[in-house]
């Protein structure tokens, strides 16, 4: 017959207890030999404009329109900024000793290497707070986007803010495609008209909001231009009040007003045959029924959808 043992539980309690610390070493080592890999520019000195535009004659008449190049030559606000190309790209004796390094220069584009959180603490040592204040965490930085993937400060492409794209719209679109397509619909946002932007709702550098949103909620950023469905209301539409998105789509829709179904379609979806707002929808084909279908469905009654102050308007209907 066999015997088994049964180990000490002070035994076990130690021998839990060392494999704990093994793994924990195992994972700090790593971090610790990371930390301790010298940095290829630690002995890197500025060697000044001068020496950079001998070689990058075309960067230089590209850079000298831009606003960077203002601020830097004409009116630099500290020792940094004095480098102008040093300053953001760190001192360069390196890089023109070897320049097939890549290493010994922070460089700007993917194809570079250099890693994005180098590049984008680099933009942040001048451009920090702000806007860009909730850029930790967002879900641009979540996805590993770099300042440059969205702006060029290397050239003036747009009218402001050094953009990739003429626009903010056209450099948002260069990725969010579904809502490029959205917009082309018949009912959209007036953005492709040029009458608002992506930023009139959203802040791309991060926000304390799902969605990028400017506001504290999907209400608060639509109150911003649509005040007159703010209220408060003597008589209250729940659904309204509680999110726009439940009856309205956010960029575009093929229904009248934004609307997620066509009307009364939209309408019934809540108010159908059942419960204490239940309503009868006869059939479409039946003339009796035809005042629910033409026009604006049943806002041809209850025209006052988003609230009413009226005090004999708790069906909406002024």
């Amino acid at each position: 017959m066999a015997i088994t043992t049964i180990p000490r539980p002070g035994a076990t309690l130690r021998s839990c207890c060392a494999t704990l610390v093994v793994a924990l070493l195992a994972w700090a080592m790593p971090a610790a030999a990371a930390d301790s890999v010298p940095d290829p520019m630690a002995n890197a000195r500025y060697v000044g404009e001068k020496r950079c535009v001998t070689c990058h004659t075309t960067e230089n008449s590209l850079f000298s329109h831009t606003q960077h190049a203002r601020v830097f030559r004409e009116n630099p606000r500290n020792e940094t900024e004095k480098a102008v190309c040093e300053a953001c790209h760190g001192p360069g004796s390196l890089h023109a000793e070897d320049p097939t390094n890549k290493s010994k220069l922070i460089g700007f584009s993917k194809e570079w290497g250099t890693p994005v959180a180098k590049q984008t603490a680099q933009c942040l040592n001048c451009h920090e707070g702000g806007q860009r204040q909730n850029w930790d965490g967002s879900i641009h930085q979540r996805n590993k986007l770099s300042c440059s993937d969205c702006h060029n400060p290397m050239a003036r492409f747009s009218a402001n803010g050094l953009l990739k794209k003429s626009s903010i719209t056209e450099t948002c679109q260069s990725c969010h495609a579904q809502q490029r397509a959205e917009f082309q619909k018949k009912s959209h946002m007036p953005l492709p008209e040029g009458k608002m932007g992506c930023e009139d709702c959203h802040n791309p550098h991060g926000s304390t909001t799902k969605k990028l949103l400017k506001a504290d909620s999907v209400n608060e950023v639509c109150y911003t231009c649509h005040a007159e469905k703010r209220g408060p209301f003597l008589w209250e539409h729940a659904p309204v009040r509680e999110n726009c998105l439940n009856c309205h789509e956010t960029h575009g829709s093929h229904n009248d007003k934004l609307l997620r179904q066509s009307r009364p379609m939209l309408c019934m979806s809540c108010h159908n045959n059942t419960g204490p707002m239940g309503h009868t929808y006869r059939n479409p084909q039946d003339p009796a029924a035809a005042i629910q279908i033409r026009g604006r469905a049943c806002q041809n009654c209850h025209a006052q959808i988003h609230g009413s102050n009226a005090p004999d308007g708790a069906r909406l209907r002024r």
